[in-house]
């Protein structure tokens, strides 16, 4: 396979960088109990949830917008089940020379504080939410937003996700897109492999 060396790497922040399912789903639970409302189980987060902005699903849920407000506040308590996925930090220093973007459907606060918490933030160029969004992935909009900031044409960028949500965001910008356990126009196991596709 012939490597590619695009202009920018779009990378989306959970699922990718850091393991944090296990604290979005306690948050979740934690309000949805706060809030008197049924917990759901861990398979039917991953199943139906997981991925798409948290306002987006408390809408799917019928939940009030409070909900979420209060699972953003509360989020912090549960941040010490978050962990760096391993060899993130090596290969990040290995694309020292691309340009570089966090683009993620967690609020702005909870991203600065899980990237100050593991020492990330300067890797990243610029870090855009769905705080910074009117519509979160899978709207593309996030996506051109990000190119624009970086000064890069979609279609000669890449972007890195785990999720449905990442996928179509990417493809409807017009980026090539790299699924991490998932289908996008090249697959790899976590980004260690980055090396075999992109040009280091």
């Amino acid at each position: 396979m012939e490597k590619i060396k695009p202009s920018a790497i779009l990378f989306d922040m959970d699922g990718v960088l850091v393991d944090s399912l296990d604290s979005w789903w306690n948050a979740l639970n934690y309000s949805l109990k706060h809030f008197n409302h049924k917990a759901i189980s861990k398979k039917e987060f991953i199943e139906k949830y997981w991925g798409h902005d948290l306002f987006y699903n408390l809408n799917k849920m019928k939940l009030p917008e409070e909900v979420g407000l209060f699972c953003n506040d509360v989020y912090y308590k549960y941040v010490d089940k978050i962990r760096l996925y391993p060899h993130v930090k090596d290969t990040l220093e290995k694309l020292n020379n691309y340009k570089k973007s966090i683009i993620t459907n967690t609020p702005k606060k909870c991203t600065i504080q899980i990237l100050k918490n593991f020492k990330l933030e300067k890797y990243f160029d610029i870090v855009l939410t769905s705080s910074d969004v009117s519509v979160a992935k899978p709207d593309p909009e996030i996506v051109v937003k990000s190119c624009k900031k970086l000064n890069v044409k979609p279609e000669n960028t890449v972007l890195v996700g785990d999720t449905d949500s990442d996928i179509k965001a990417g493809k409807a910008a017009g980026c090539k897109v790299i699924g991490v356990k998932i289908k996008g126009d090249y697959i790899i196991n976590d980004i260690s492999e980055l090396d075999k596709i992109l040009i280091i």
